[in-house]
């Protein structure tokens, strides 16, 4: 394959409304955006999002890890060159997860046009086929913003939500309360806490006020305190799903020896690319530990088709997924036409079929 010039710049696509949780308010998307232009023309797009609060990292830092290593990964021919970067760079990927993603997925796109052949081809995976199912992720301040956010959802026929964590129980409470006063069939519900809690008792005690069985909690308590989870599961049988406190294969030790205690969210930018995330996810399966497929608050259509290959292959542990929002949250994509769910929840994945590489259509504009 061929030799790719790299560029990349930075996102800043405006909200459509403002996304909050306990760690963060989001107004507008936060990207490294990466091209991978061949001497034939041919383009790859690749797509990291820095979260200071996930993995330390920032735009700034990303930009400067690509700087760094853009020469050396313009000398990559295929696969296996990348691959033995990986390999050498484990440690650097740690440190930079949102960057690499970007850079790989722009090469894994661009080295499948070329090559004539999806990424679960060129990865020798099993091809994208069917629908998927989304979750709503609901986060806001303003609880007549979610009323009116709970409905549309509702209005869609969604089923499946997952609440943002406040911090303030009489406020959390009503909006599991509004959910329930939809009175939609068959809802599951489940929250996503941000690391807000720092004892078990404090958890514990804020989700049993909440008026409506739920059936999981995601990060409960500070970052990898698993023995704080495992209190919070004995007393009161919530599965903890497990987002910054799991990135890599290397943590897994952590929670093995208790696969029913836990759901891992692996969300493709944070675990460095679509190599990291589907070892991971093989890792889950042999420990027998579930899967939520997660999305970064604001990503485009490109991370929202990485994550389509994970869940195209794990569909036996995955429980939930997230994402494709497109532009029922931004201002614009730039991806023509956007790759989000529609009614009920489901994104159809037809449109990407015998489409090389990602199979997406950059935006004018880009």
């Amino acid at each position: 394959m061929s030799r790719a010039t790299l560029s990349h710049t930075s996102l800043e696509i405006p909200f459509r409304q403002v996304f909050s949780h306990a760690t963060a308010t989001r107004i507008c998307t936060e990207s490294l955006l990466v091209k991978a232009i061949t001497s034939t023309g041919l383009l790859g797009i690749g797509e990291g999002c820095p979260r200071s609060y996930v993995t330390g990292e920032t735009v700034a830092t990303a930009t400067s890890f690509f700087d760094r290593h853009r020469p050396v990964w313009e000398g990559f021919t295929g696969l296996q060159d990348l691959r033995n970067w990986m390999a050498v760079h484990s440690r650097l990927i740690d440190e930079n997860p949102a960057a690499w993603c970007a850079v790989e997925l722009a090469l894994l796109d661009v080295w499948g046009k070329e090559s004539g052949q999806s990424v679960e081809e060129l990865l020798g995976l099993s091809p994208l086929t069917g629908s998927f199912q989304y979750s709503a992720v609901l986060g806001t301040d303003s609880l007549s913003a979610f009323h009116k956010q709970a409905e549309q959802f509702s209005a869609l026929g969604f089923s499946d939500f997952k609440v943002k964590v406040s911090g303030r129980p009489t406020d959390d409470q009503r909006k599991v309360e509004i959910l329930k006063d939809l009175e939609i069939e068959n809802m599951r519900i489940r929250l996503d806490a941000n690391n807000l809690w720092k004892h078990p008792d404090e958890a514990v005690g804020y989700l049993q006020a909440i008026p409506c069985p739920i059936w999981a909690v995601e990060e409960p308590l500070q970052v990898n305190d698993y023995e704080g989870c495992r209190a919070i599961n004995r007393q009161i049988g919530l599965q903890i799903i497990l987002d910054e406190s799991l990135l890599r294969e290397e943590q897994f030790p952590s929670v093995q020896a208790d696969p029913g205690t836990w759901i891992i969210n692996i969300r493709i930018s944070k675990m460095g690319g679509l190599h990291r995330a589907l070892a991971v996810a093989e890792h889950a399966r042999a420990a027998n530990i579930p899967i939520v497929i997660g999305a970064q608050v604001g990503e485009t259509s490109i991370l929202t088709r990485a994550a389509l290959t994970i869940a195209g292959q794990f569909t036996d542990i995955l429980v939930a997924q997230e994402g494709a929002f497109g532009t029922y949250l931004l201002d614009h994509d730039i991806i023509d036409p956007p790759l989000m769910f529609g009614k009920e929840g489901v994104l159809d994945s037809h449109c990407l079929l015998d489409r090389p590489g990602l199979g997406l259509t950059p935006a004018k504009s880009l």
